[in-house]
C-alpha cells in the first residue's frame, strides 16, 4: 500500500500541539490593516486552537501528524 500524501497547503498553515489539537493563525491579517478595527487586529494576534469540526478536516489533510 503506498503512503498517503499530506496536503502541502495544510502543512504550511497548521501545526499540531503535543495533545493532538490543531493550531492556526487567525484569518484576515495578511493585508488591508487600514480598514480593520484596532480590536480586530488585537484579537487576531498570535495563534488559536481550532474547533473540533475544523480539527477533523485538517487531520484528514495531514494523516501522519496526529
Amino acid at each position: 500500500m503506498p503512503k498517503m500524501k499530506t496536503k502541502s497547503s495544510a502543512k504550511k498553515r497548521f501545526r499540531m500541539t503535543a495533545t493532538g489539537k490543531v493550531k492556526a493563525q487567525p484569518a484576515g491579517k495578511r493585508h488591508g490593516m487600514i480598514k480593520r478595527s484596532n480590536d480586530f487586529i488585537r484579537d487576531a494576534r498570535g495563534t488559536m486552537i481550532l474547533s473540533k469540526p475544523d480539527e477533523r478536516i485538517v487531520k484528514t489533510y495531514m494523516p501522519y501528524d496526529r
